[in-house]
């Protein structure tokens, strides 16, 4: 089977992310642009305004964790903008032990991070006897480390016994030494990010790649509605990869449905499961129709 990796176009562009420099939006924008400038957003929202504006030709966003699970706001984000998703990343989590240089593991007593970052290192802080103190963001927490700005420590703990979780890169950035890598408790904790970018339409279909196409609609307020919905995919043999509903508009009775499937829009069978879709769904909105990620070939995914 085939995979495509996301191709990138020989035009020097600026990919927007959102997070502190370091952080593993920033490395994924580094992975999937390496020859580009990634510039740091202070939210979500700036990122893709970025790219609406014409500021930036792409927006590295984060959707979903295997362990965190999805990220809450970009599904919130994404039915307010005319962005189209034209590829994705999987990006590997490896939360690296970080401290000032010189220091070793059994001289740290107190480590800051994201509170997810925290939680999924737990045992391994605990065995250590190591306090965790949570931050907003796992690249601020090896900043404010190497800059030696106070956070929420207790004061008679020095700069020499503190640590930070975040990532190879912002130990890089910041001239921090990795004291232990892969410190999470469970290996396997993996990123998936879409890339933005205004584009009108979807990508031709080329018959020796594999596809995903996302899809949002929201379903008439009847019994069934659902069922009736998705049970053109079934019929016509079109595998349904991810199925997300969320609440929005501000009632308790209409719900957005978003959808990952596997194959392109223009392939015969895609065709009609999308036009029965259309048949009894409310609204119908292809978000993107992109190459599958490598990483895809190693699951069951496609």
């Amino acid at each position: 089977m085939f995979c495509g990796d996301y191709a990138v176009t020989t035009v020097p562009v600026l990919v927007a992310y959102q997070g502190v420099e370091g952080a593993y939006s920033h490395l994924s924008c580094n992975t999937v642009f390496p020859d580009y400038k990634a510039v740091a957003c202070e939210d979500f929202q700036t990122a893709i305004l970025m790219v609406e504006e014409d500021k930036a030709q792409f927006a590295m966003i984060p959707l979903e964790n295997s362990t965190a699970g999805r990220v809450e706001e970009i599904y919130r984000l994404l039915p307010k903008t005319h962005l189209q998703i034209v590829g994705e990343h999987f990006e590997p989590v490896n939360h690296c032990l970080l401290a000032l240089p010189g220091v070793a593991l059994e001289d740290i007593k107190t480590v800051s991070s994201h509170p997810q970052a925290l939680a999924q290192c737990f045992n391994r802080l605990n065995d250590h006897n190591i306090k965790a103190i949570a931050a907003t963001d796992t690249a601020l927490s090896a900043k404010q480390l190497a800059t030696q700005k106070p956070n929420l420590l207790e004061g008679e703990v020095s700069y020499r016994q503190q640590g930070a979780i975040a990532s190879t890169l912002a130990a890089e950035l910041y001239g921090l030494n990795v004291v232990a890598e892969n410190f999470q408790d469970v290996s396997g904790n993996t990123t998936r990010f879409i890339v933005l970018a205004k584009k009108a339409g979807v990508e031709a279909y080329d018959a020796e790649k594999d596809y995903i196409t996302s899809v949002l609609f929201t379903v008439r307020h009847m019994p069934a509605a659902l069922y009736k919905a998705l049970g053109g995919f079934a019929t016509n043999g079109v595998n349904m990869i991810k199925l997300e509903s969320y609440m929005d508009g501000g009632t308790m009775e209409a719900s957005h449905f978003h959808i990952d499937l596997s194959g392109h829009p223009n392939q015969q069978r895609m065709k009609n499961a999308l036009l029965e879709l259309e048949f009894f769904a409310k609204t119908v909105r292809i978000l993107g129709s992109y190459p599958a990620h490598k990483y895809r070939c190693k699951s069951d995914f496609v």
